[in-house]
């Protein structure tokens, strides 16, 4: 009897919470506030998203557009799904969202582009190559042409041309050949376009090296010439000097008669004697990113001094902010210092502000000609344009920028110590030093290690003091690329990659450089982790 009594209640019991996981299914899925709030967001998400990967796969990003799709399937199903397995996935699904974005994404096509030829002159798919070659770069007026009234247009961010080509207006940009268009002339002036925007003459103006430039095909054959201008009132038809053989694959200069030959493996029209055309087309080129970056001498050797300052300076820059930082912890966590909270708010103030502005504040601080320094010390210090003086400077204010932070950490990390061990020390006769050096410092060292070597891979990678501090300069003399002598890796790249207008971008060769860096990072971090066994510490 008392058997079947038990059997009773457990099938009451599974009734129940069958019972209740159907009420929830119902709450979840009625038009309550919270599904109505619920229906709300996932429309936002699901436009966005659609908006998303309609913008890839009009850009011809068939692979960003495909996985759009997929993650806003998987998003539906797991924020409709009525499973319980579901559940955990609710929760996890925003974090792994903007994982796979922010992070995986960058770093898969950060790795692409640096094996690919990717820059100054290969920026283009070979299709667009060939145009900007024959419409954009190569073309010279039609003597004896027609003369076109025309008015400048524009649709989104894209300029175009609209014609007056007989009884017809014709609209066109340098993506899209002529084609008629319903239009408002008023005399052989058109005042409106369907679907575009006709500028004005000030929007004309702050716009003419563009428009001057611009080049409308005629239609689909990019041999047919195109349609240019150069008051922005009245087009004249252009044709290109070079020609395009499709079944050969070849470019021909009409003037000199010299021809051109795809080579898909550099990415560029070349003559026989080696010379290529301006304009190419990206490529994969394997390794060769790499191979440049280690033994080409442009790179090799600038590469390798920036990379041991970029050492020092990670290294340094974690040693000093953290001796500073737990010097004054250890000073303001005596309970005999009376106004502990007004000195413990003041070493914070530094933290409060934007790394950036307090690293333009001292740039200014630090001019040797008008700085406040200088003017105080009445010397003429080259803080920031001597090699020596430059580094000492950039840790100077990387130093007051720092120490706060690990102020804070130090202090909640003298605070977390068990106050019994220190009290055990000192009954077992040990000196102030002795507790400070056998149970003090090993205590913070295990609740510290793993901030301090992610304090060394910000550093490793602080772009923004160095950038706004000088600019990584001064400019190493002896070197052929625009590196300066406080430059570290990252700010490097930024360089090479032609972000600085200092030289031509090249953003292959710079995406392997940061696949390098991530990989040097990496590697210390796992290091410095496994030496210091700092997570079976904390564990």
């Amino acid at each position: 009897m008392s058997q079947m009594t038990k059997q009773s209640d457990a099938s009451r019991q599974r009734a129940q919470r069958r019972e209740s996981r159907r009420k929830k299914d119902s709450l979840a899925t009625s038009w309550g506030p919270g599904f109505i709030i619920k229906i709300i967001l996932m429309a936002i998400v699901n436009g966005l998203g659609i908006y998303i990967a309609a913008s890839a796969f009009t850009g011809g990003s068939n692979v960003l557009g495909v996985g759009m799709v997929v993650l806003l399937i998987a998003v539906d199903w797991i924020y409709f799904s009525k499973r319980d397995g579901a559940i955990p996935a609710k929760y996890l699904a925003p974090g792994l969202i903007f994982l796979i974005i922010f992070q995986a994404f960058t770093i898969v096509y950060t790795g692409y582009i640096a094996f690919t030829n990717y820059g100054h002159g290969h920026i283009l798919t070979k299709d667009a190559a060939i145009e900007s070659i024959l419409l954009q770069n190569n073309t010279k007026r039609v003597e004896g042409s027609a003369a076109y009234p025309l008015a400048i247009v524009e649709q989104g961010n894209q300029l175009g041309f609209a014609v007056i080509d007989g009884n017809e207006v014709k609209v066109g940009s340098p993506e899209q050949p002529l084609e008629e268009v319903n239009a408002t002339v008023e005399g052989n002036r058109i005042t409106e376009v369907d679907g575009w925007k006709v500028l004005t003459v000030a929007e004309l103006g702050a716009r003419q090296n563009e428009v001057t430039q611009l080049r409308v095909p005629l239609s689909d054959d990019p041999n047919a010439g195109a349609i240019g201008t150069q008051n922005g009132t009245t087009g004249f038809e252009f044709t290109s000097t070079m020609r395009y053989d499709e079944d050969s694959d070849t470019m021909v200069n009409t003037e000199t008669g010299q021809t051109y030959h795809a080579d898909d493996t550099v990415g560029s029209y070349i003559s026989e004697d080696g010379t290529p055309l301006g304009v190419g087309w990206r490529v994969g080129v394997g390794f060769d990113n790499f191979v440049k970056g280690f033994s080409d001498s442009r790179y090799a050797q600038p590469f390798f001094q920036v990379l041991v300052w970029n050492v020092i300076f990670a290294l340094m820059s974690v040693l000093t902010t953290f001796l500073l930082g737990m010097f004054l912890a250890i000073v303001m966590n005596d309970e005999r210092m009376r106004g502990r909270k007004i000195y413990r708010t003041i070493m914070l103030m530094p933290y409060a502000f934007p790394s950036f502005m307090t690293a333009f504040l001292f740039a200014g601080m630090m001019n040797q000609k008008y700085g406040y320094f200088n003017e105080l010390i009445g010397a003429a210090i080259p803080w920031l344009t001597d090699p020596t003086m430059a580094k000492v400077s950039v840790l100077l204010v990387n130093l007051w920028m720092g120490f706060p932070y690990m102020f804070l950490i130090v202090t909640g990390a003298l605070q977390s110590i068990p106050h019994d061990l220190i009290e055990a020390a000192e009954i077992d006769g040990a000196s102030s030093m002795e507790v400070w050096r056998y149970v003090t410092l090993p205590q913070l060292m295990i609740a510290l290690t793993p901030l301090l070597i992610s304090s060394f891979a910000f550093n490793f990678n602080n772009f923004n003091l160095i950038y706004m501090l000088n600019g990584g300069g001064p400019a190493m003399s002896d070197a052929s690329v625009p590196v300066g002598h406080t430059d570290i890796l990252i700010s490097m790249v930024y360089k090479i990659a032609g972000l600085t207008g200092e030289a031509l971008p090249n953003y292959g060769l710079a995406a392997a450089m940061s696949l390098v860096i991530f990989l040097i990072v990496g590697a210390v971090s796992m290091y410095s982790f496994k030496k210091s066994n700092a997570m079976e510490g904390v564990a």
